[in-house]
């Protein structure tokens, strides 16, 4: 088979050395650059299947600017073979929609649709560090008119030309079998990438890097740049820590220094005294014209992911926002909600109970588990149908890969991983125009260091919601609202990726959702392979208490616990009363899985980690020594404070 092996790149900032510039945005001209982590798994993942394939065509590709030459010779050197890379300045300000639709008409351009006549995938990275919206995957796998797999860790070619993917779901993983061609995203967690050999390094050295302009891959300049982008980025601003300086524990042993942390507990902590920020000046003081842009588009829609025959907690949680946003609009603005899957119409009770006002139903033998394919089909012709104004996913693994699909199906933008939705204006100042209203998704960004606030000027206005920010709605006992049943045209292609086997461990997302303490380790905690962590937890479940282990990032990555446990922007955001991090360094996106938390405790052995500058109580000293201690008090009643 003369299969074609194709990478996606990007080259990306460290994050640690960007810059906002006068106008508000981020400055990426002085910071030095490297070929984006997870891009890396998905170069190496490459290789791999070239182990099956001997003579295979490896390409690799990127979209920016001529400094991109870097990243595809370095590619070069680790094996492939052929190097691409669409660079024009009137690509400038094109977002994650414009940015898919460019790439997919270059690879259109080299040959490759769905129509091609030999096989081909297209392999990329979950996400890149600089954006985290892990959308161009997905809208690449759209505008070429393939299937796609998200969140994979490792690939299996088989004899019948399929490949197998393992995706990480919430609390498990899934198994997927693929035609090609397709397309596949790869997280961090995957086969570690090889380092540049001398040969390919000499051979990258002499290869000239194929450019590609706009006009080359004729894509009319009305689909990029500025203007062709749905969506812009209105402002972007540093994140800085909510919370007060914290309490330190002080003792000449683990038995004082425990009695100082329960002590510190009982006192409360130091209080947070906030800046002052001056007030923007509202729009209506511009005097331009006020104008609505939203026509026949009205209400809200949310997408009701379905798990183990339950409505999933992140889809509840959207009801949050989803209520907020249509109270700002007022005029009796509905929340309707799609459901899916096979035998569901019971849980239509269930969101009215949270706060939707109307339930579409969709009810098929065949959409009994969430399939990428028709699952996007389906909520497009609804959305057709409908014309919410704001279409809303949780931002799940599910509902990551869903919105960018839907959005570059309806023409929209997607904001991903919102932690706040508010509507409000727009001030186009060029025009002398104040659109109203429009929604301002605002999410973390550039390894969670800045808040950016995204706005959307395509209809419906599409944003996902990280897991955990928001509280699940209070159930309003016998509340009800409308079920309109709905019967989608599906094609036979919409079900071409099966699903071979789904495996969801016990506890996982749910329970890590609804413990009001959860204990984490890190990288100091491995030692003995987090059983004092595990022991803490199993204390304080001793006494009655919804406790649940978890851990970071790097505690996955090595082996020791399975990626349902994980806390942080690659993980789960969590929001319990009390969050215990032990032997954690603190690092950025770890800190933004945890700040919803009640109070955060952390113990590490290093009074100068970054932990301690984003917990509520501290204490300085050996994980050996104080869990021990720990767990002993809360067998004699210790519960910190609950």
């Amino acid at each position: 088979m003369a299969l074609t092996i194709i990478s996606l790149i990007k080259q990306v900032p460290l994050p640690s050395e960007m810059r906002m510039g006068d106008d508000g945005l981020m400055d990426r001209t002085k910071a030095k650059s490297i070929i984006n982590i997870d891009c890396q798994f998905g170069l190496e993942a490459g290789m791999q299947l070239k182990k099956k394939y001997p003579g295979a065509r490896m390409i690799v590709c990127s979209m920016g600017p001529g400094s991109f030459e870097t990243a595809l010779k370095t590619a070069i050197s680790m094996g492939y073979e052929e190097a691409y890379l669409l660079s024009d300045r009137k690509l400038g300000g094109s977002d994650t929609y414009a940015t898919g639709l460019a790439i997919s008409t270059m690879l259109k351009t080299l040959g490759f649709s769905k129509d091609a006549k030999e096989p081909f995938v297209v392999l990329a990275g979950r996400q890149t560090s600089d954006g985290d919206t892990a959308h161009v995957p997905s809208q690449v796998a759209e505008c070429l008119g393939i299937p796609q797999a998200t969140f994979v860790e490792r690939i299996e070619p088989n004899n019948d030309g399929t490949i197998t993917a393992r995706r990480i779901i919430e609390g498990g993983y899934q198994m997927l079998k693929l035609p090609m061609p397709c397309v596949i995203s790869f997280t961090p967690t995957g086969i570690k990438p090889r380092k540049p050999s001398l040969a390919g390094a000499i051979k990258a050295r002499h290869l000239d890097i194929s450019v590609k302009s706009v006009e080359d891959i004729h894509l009319p300049t009305k689909y990029i740049g500025l203007s062709g982008s749905p969506t812009i980025v209105a402002a972007v601003q540093n994140i800085e820590s909510d919370r007060p300086p914290v309490v330190m524990s002080t003792g000449s042993n683990e038995e004082q220094i425990v009695d100082s942390l329960i002590e510190n507990i009982k006192k409360g902590g130091n209080t947070l005294v906030k800046k002052e920020t001056k007030e923007k000046k509202a729009a209506d003081s511009t005097g331009f014209e006020v104008i609505d842009r939203r026509g026949d588009n009205r209400g809200i829609l949310t997408w009701a992911e379905v798990v183990k025959g339950q409505i999933a907690r992140p889809s509840l949680e959207l009801l949050t926002p989803a209520r907020h946003l249509a109270d700002q609009l007022g005029n009796d603005t509905r929340i309707t909600t799609v459901l899916i899957g096979k035998n569901v119409k019971n849980l239509a009770q269930t969101l009215f109970e949270h706060g939707s006002d109307e339930v579409v139903l969709v009810e098929d033998d065949k959409l009994e588990e969430y399939l990428i394919l028709p699952f996007s089909e389906v909520i497009t012709q609804i959305i057709r149908y409908r014309k919410p104004e704001v279409a809303l996913f949780a931002a799940t693994t599910a509902g990551r890969e869903l919105a960018p699909r839907i959005g570059m199906k309806t023409g929209s933008g997607v904001t991903a991983d919102c932690t706040g939705l508010e509507m409000g204006d727009y001030v186009d100042r060029k025009n002398k125009q104040v659109i109203r209203p429009i929604l301002h998704s605002r999410r973390p960004t550039y390894g969670e260091s800045k808040l950016a606030t995204i706005l959307g000027f395509v209809y419906p206005q599409i944003s996902t919601a990280r897991a955990g920010t928001f509280a699940v709605p209070e159930r309003q006992k016998g509340r009800t609202g409308k079920i309109v049943e709905f019967t989608p045209e599906l094609k036979e292609s919409e079900f071409v990726a099966q699903i071979m086997e789904t495996v969801r461990g016990e506890g996982g997302l749910a329970s890590l959702f609804e413990a009001d303490i959860i204990v984490s380790g890190g990288r100091g905690t491995v030692g003995d392979e987090l059983k004092l962590v595990k022991d803490l937890a199993q204390a304080l479940k001793d006494k009655g208490l919804r406790a649940e282990w978890a851990c970071s990032r790097v505690v996955v990555d090595e082996g020791y616990a399975e990626y349902a446990r994980q806390i942080g922007q690659t993980g789960k955001t969590v929001r319990p009363k009390i969050y215990v991090a032990i032997g954690i360094s603190g690092a950025i996106q770890h800190i933004a899985g945890i700040k919803e938390a009640g109070k955060i405790v952390a113990i590490d052995h290093n009074p100068k980690t970054n932990i301690f500058r984003h917990a509520d109580f501290g204490i300085c000293g050996e994980y050996h020594d104080i869990v021990p201690e720990l767990i002993e008090r809360v067998k004699t009643g210790f519960t910190f404070g609950i």
